[in-house]
């Protein structure tokens, strides 16, 4: 599905009077810095993701003065994902999200209907974002590539999302067991054995995505002709040798979890281990290459959902900023490819003609930022 209506109120420095309607394809949005453009792209989180990629505090994103904000989004069917066809059906769902910081206090709307989780409401609208932060996949620590591997697992497997609750709740019940000063072994084999089983759905679901992430990736990765394509390695790491149960490695670490305090095993430290000659890529590859690297990483994502009849869209800030004007066109081309709905901002006004060198133009709306108001030319 494709965000074709935008409509936000108290949001950072956004000025909507009326909703604002967009593109299932293309929406290429300039305006000076300060101007509002990458608030628009962070509205448009809310809705996919159900909070900021830019801030973890509600409150930095409440305009100053208020105490609420409200996101409403309106989805159209968008492209179909075997076929590129756009259905005549012009609204397929009505997305909602209010946060009172005051009282900390969230409401979340489906179709008119209150939903409890963000879930039900990040479901509908797959949403990928390549900023500046997004280059950490690689060069940052572990977590940043489980957050990587878990969106998509999310929108593949249904039932990810409660499972992966479940266990870091147990999670934080074990660890309150670990610090205890007068640790009970039994109430602590308890939590093992509910953790173990948790753990092997988890990891499964997220090993049964990345082998689909992967295949996606590398059939890329040759069809652009990468230099490095064939030394390169990816490799899930469910967070513990698998060789051994989950159960066994938890009780032979058992003195070095109490000593630290908390789980040392398990899906919670979960990795996609990217290697290039045997060595990670953080070390070997430039920033060009690990930017190449990533977007790549990002597109395939899409391609894993697009062959389930999901349409992602794309959030890019400041794109001339991050990308030279090769890895543009390559992006632009690539998600052109995908039938992907995509926002891309930059300061500068978009030349069409450079994205889109020696191919066609896809449908496409121009819009123009400033002082919060976008008005499209």
């Amino acid at each position: 599905m494709a965000l074709v209506k935008l409509h936000t109120e108290f949001f950072r420095n956004l000025n909507f009077t009326e909703p604002v309607s967009f593109s299932p394809s293309f929406n290429l949005i300039y305006g000076a810095n300060g101007s509002g453009k990458t608030s628009i792209l962070e509205a448009i989180g809310y809705l996919g993701l159900g909070r900021s990629f830019r801030v973890n505090r509600h409150q930095a994103v409440v305009q100053h003065g208020e105490h609420k904000l409200t996101v409403f989004g309106g989805l159209d069917h968008g492209f179909d994902g075997l076929q590129n066809r756009r259905s005549e059906n012009p609204l397929a769902h009505r997305l909602g999200i209010s946060r009172d910081v005051s009282r900390k206090e969230t409401i979340l709307r489906v179709d008119g209907e209150s939903v409890r989780s963000l879930s039900s409401l990040a479901m509908h609208l797959p949403v990928s974002v390549i900023d500046p932060g997004v280059f950490d996949i690689v060069a940052g620590g572990p977590g940043k590539r489980r957050q990587f591997l878990d969106w998509a697992v999310f929108h593949v497997e249904p039932s990810f999302a409660a499972g992966w609750q479940q266990c870091q709740r147990v999670i934080s019940q074990r660890n309150q067991t670990l610090r205890n000063g007068r640790m009970d072994e039994s109430l602590l084999r308890i939590w093992d054995a509910q953790y173990a089983t948790l753990s092997e759905q988890v990891s499964t679901a997220r090993e049964t995505t990345f082998e689909g992430f992967k295949r996606a990736f590398f059939s890329l990765v040759h069809k652009v002709d990468m230099s490095w394509a064939d030394k390169l390695k990816l490799e899930f790491y469910p967070g513990w040798d698998t060789t051994q149960s989950l159960t066994d490695v938890l009780l032979r670490h058992r003195e070095q979890e109490k000593r630290m305090g908390h789980t040392l095993y398990g899906p919670n430290r979960a990795d996609i281990r990217i290697r290039f000659q045997g060595r990670p890529v953080a070390e070997t590859f430039s920033r060009g290459q690990q930017k190449t690297l990533v977007i790549l990483m990002k597109i395939a994502q899409s391609v894993v959902l697009n062959e389930l009849g999901k349409q992602v869209s794309f959030l890019v800030d400041d794109i001339n900023a991050e990308l030279d004007e090769s890895h543009r066109s390559m992006l632009a081309q690539k998600l052109q490819e995908l039938g992907c709905q995509v926002f891309v901002t930059s300061i500068e006004h978009p030349d069409p003609d450079v994205l889109w060198k020696g191919n066609s133009t896809p449908e496409y709306r121009m819009f123009h930022v400033e002082h919060g108001k976008l008005k499209e030319e």
